[in-house]
């Protein structure tokens, strides 16, 4: 009973190991945006190598189980000693990955605030350079308005000086004919 309930959590052990190491493969191949820090990294594999000593031990321990070094095939109790122990020690390694990887999640909320942080900071300077494209259309509305109010009235002031060439013409032509008139008279 007791190998049974062994084996079904060495089982379970290996799925969460084939699943860790599932999503790190996944996340390498989907490329993910931010790098993994080396910390992150050598506490990730930290975490496999406890992984894969526990599993060594776990090995051991079924091993030790099937040990029957008694007389008529029964274990000693040197044998069952050597089962407790082994298991001791699994057990001491499970503290051991709980808290590395207690220590690892640390890692990955720090990264996640990092990114948080850096798309906030990203978002606010889309925001500042929203806000300053929107002034420099409207600085530019606003020149644009301007310059047709100038050219409008230098349109003006170019028909009003046309006129006035025209009237100072005629006007001369006017005095010049007159005087004409009296010289010839």
């Amino acid at each position: 009973m007791v190998k049974n309930i062994f084996i079904l959590l060495f089982i379970c052990l290996a799925i969460d190991v084939m699943a860790f190491e599932g999503h790190e493969f996944k996340s390498k191949e989907q490329g993910l945006k931010g790098q993994d820090t080396s910390a992150y990294q050598t506490q990730r594999l930290r975490i496999n190598a406890l992984l894969a000593e526990r599993s060594a031990k776990f090995g051991q321990y079924d091993q030790s189980l099937n040990s029957r070094t008694g007389i008529f095939g029964l274990q000693t109790k040197k044998d069952i000693r050597n089962s407790n122990e082994i298991l001791r020690q699994i057990v001491l390694d499970d503290n051991n990955i709980f808290k590395e990887l207690k220590t690892l999640m640390e890692y990955k909320d720090l990264e996640v605030t990092a990114v948080k942080t850096s798309a906030d900071q990203t978002n606010d300077r889309i925001d500042n350079y929203k806000v300053a494209i929107k002034s420099l259309q409207d600085k530019n509305e606003q020149l644009s308005t301007e310059l047709k109010s100038i050219k409008k009235g230098k349109s003006l002031l170019n028909i009003f000086n046309v006129l006035l060439i025209f009237t100072m013409v005629a006007i001369t032509l006017f005095f010049v004919n007159k005087l004409k008139r009296k010289s010839a008279n």
